[in-house]
């Protein structure tokens, strides 16, 4: 028997909460087949998706980055990206000194001419990147992208992509499935915006409320370095617990047609990102979601 922890919750793997993601390697190279499953489950996992090489080459530059900043325990191997005792997360979000070897995979042809076939069109990527090194006992509650990156066009898909093999224990991404057609939540969490509302992104830490209250159940998967899932707005997603002393890595990229309408703070030289969230006095999502009656 498989058990995942997300937040403090332990699930059971093939249990009435979750479930094992599906991938679409099958579907490739059928672009209506593949827009029509993202419309059904809401999400596309793509074995393969990247050049293995250049993911691992990604990895070790921010593991060497990880390393400067003295967060990982002295004596180990950088690659074995072993957490020092202080067990501090490292974030590397932006659009300046982003390396190389990230670009290469993120902005590459290989990705680039994926999403011009699945958009069917010519595809804009933000110039914002969002890579995470999360620590132990970390993990990502679950939310809605749509409340960071609202301002543009709705059809805008997130990239998550594994900077190395994650395990069930590291600690990788779940989707809940079916979550982008809970109607209520989407006319009410879903059409806030972070910036100008000022209230905290997660919907909830608790896995469980959600299924327990509107449906659906949790999916999730190993990764293989060059795997990748992409997922619209509207999907409600989160992370596992990161279980182990080493940190989990991965990057967060979007993408949408050149053509269609851009939220400013997340393109241009120097994208602003959010100007206004966490500056003030913050409402907490308990608050709001009383407010909104979810």
């Amino acid at each position: 028997m498989v058990k995942v922890k997300i937040g403090e919750r332990e699930l059971e793997m093939n249990g009435p909460y979750l479930t094992e993601l599906r991938d679409s390697n099958d579907i490739l190279h059928d672009e209506e087949a593949l827009r029509l499953r993202m419309k059904e489950d809401g999400y596309l996992l793509i074995r393969g998706f990247h050049d293995r090489q250049e993911v691992l080459d990604a990895k070790r530059v921010f593991l060497e980055r990880i390393a400067e900043q003295g967060k990982l325990e002295p004596g180990t191997a950088i690659e074995d990206a072993i957490i020092n005792k202080a067990n501090k997360a490292a974030n590397f979000q932006g659009s300046e000194k982003q390396p190389e070897e990230l670009l290469r995979v993120v902005n590459g042809t290989r990705t680039m001419a994926f999403f011009e076939r699945f958009l069917g069109g010519t595809p804009l990527t933000y110039d914002y990147k969002w890579v995470r090194a999360v620590c132990h006992g970390g993990f990502t509650g679950a939310h809605y992208d749509i409340v960071y990156m609202g301002r543009g066009t709705r059809n805008l898909y997130t990239l998550w992509t594994p900077l190395g093999d994650i395990s069930y224990e590291l600690g990788g991404l779940a989707v809940l499935l079916g979550s982008q057609h809970f109607d209520r939540i989407r006319e009410t969490y879903g059409q806030m915006d972070v910036d100008r509302d000022r209230i905290d992104g997660w919907f909830t830490d608790d896995p469980l409320e959600l299924a327990q209250k509107y449906g659906g159940r949790w999916a999730t998967t190993e990764f293989k370095a060059g795997d990748a899932i992409l997922f619209g707005m509207y999907t409600m997603h989160g992370s596992l617990t990161n279980q182990t002393n080493q940190y989990r890595l991965s990057a967060d990229t979007r993408y949408q047609l050149q053509s269609e309408p851009v939220d400013e703070r997340w393109v241009g030289a120097k994208p602003k990102g959010h100007y206004a969230w966490h500056s003030g006095k913050t409402i907490p999502m308990e608050e709001a979601r009383a407010k909104w009656g979810v």
